[in-house]
């Protein structure tokens, strides 16, 4: 089989320990042809991204500023400093982009993800996301887009500024299912996060996977728009790990690394496994043919 994580972030410093490590078992793991989207979040992590993409032939570069980043300083030119890394790299992909609610109404003001970050207002991320966007869409790269409780910010501006033409990542998606036809139309594929599968139990390799998930009532919402085919079509569905962040659940754990010296939990990419068994169970699908199914839609959204 060959795998491919369609969203992480192997150039955050909580991986850099350990990226020896990390490529041995993504070499072993996803086969020769496995590849993963390696998303930059600010000019300042650019270079490192551009970097991985040069020493591992599995890295495909995205670079973006993330709605986190929205309200951080950066410098001037900084959109130009981005025309200038996709130019020169036709792999190069244009993320990690989006809108983000979430920190501005929900996130606790002492969350420690969010220690030292300016949290700028919607307008101002929209301010940010739209160029990005607008890059994407005359360069016709693939974006990978982030969106937090922002679905009603999100969508009329998709619907009324042009899109890549072959389309853009809703990365880690937990919206409502009655946008996924109208995202879809628009453009969009759906990445799958085994974080998604918090209280289930993991199947044993020998049983029938369809219908073995029981998620909790906290999962059910954000498992039931990948579970029905009728939600998110074959052809729209990637696979990611977001490492890294967003941990799946212990039991769902191939690939384990340190915490970071802070003591914050580090995702390792090779539990991209996880996200494969998992949605596989949740579409009553054998393993090997959603890699199948995710290889082709992933070489129809990033390229070969």
């Amino acid at each position: 089989m060959s795998l491919h994580d369609a969203h992480n972030h192997l150039q955050d410093d909580a991986l850099a320990p350990h990226l020896e490590r990390i490529a041995a078992a993504w070499t072993d793991l996803a086969g020769p042809t496995g590849r993963m989207v390696v998303n930059g979040t600010h000019p300042d992590d650019w270079p490192r991204v551009a970097a991985l993409a040069a020493k591992y032939p599995f890295v495909l570069p995205a670079y973006g500023l993330h709605p986190w980043d929205a309200g951080a300083p950066r410098p001037q030119d900084w959109l130009e400093q981005l025309r200038t890394l996709l130019v020169a790299d036709p792999r190069a992909s244009v993320g990690e982009i989006g809108l983000d609610r979430w920190i501005l109404d929900t996130a606790r003001t002492d969350d420690p993800r969010l220690a030292g970050v300016r949290r700028a207002p919607m307008e101002e991320q929209i301010a940010v996301f739209l160029p990005q966007l607008a890059l994407a869409a005359e360069l016709d790269r693939p974006a990978s887009v982030h969106c937090l409780h922002a679905y009603p910010d999100l969508l009329p501006l998709l619907r009324t500024h042009p899109c890549p033409h072959r389309g853009f990542l809703l990365h880690a998606y937990s919206g409502p299912s009655d946008l996924i036809p109208e995202l879809a139309a628009l453009g969009a594929y759906f990445s799958f996060n085994p974080n998604f599968l918090a209280n289930t139990t993991r199947p044993p390799a020998s049983s029938n996977l369809i219908g073995y998930l029981r998620p909790g009532a906290a999962g059910t919402k954000k498992l039931a728009v990948f579970s029905a085919s009728e939600s998110i079509s074959a052809e729209r569905l990637l696979c990611e790990t977001d490492a890294p962040a967003m941990l799946p659940p212990q039991q769902w754990r191939t690939h384990k690394l340190p915490p970071a010296a802070d003591g914050t939990p580090v995702n390792h990419p090779g539990n991209i496994e996880a996200a494969y068994a998992g949605l596989s169970a949740l579409r009553g699908m054998e393993t090997s043919d959603l890699s199948a199914l995710v290889a082709d839609n992933f070489t129809r959204l990033f390229g070969r």
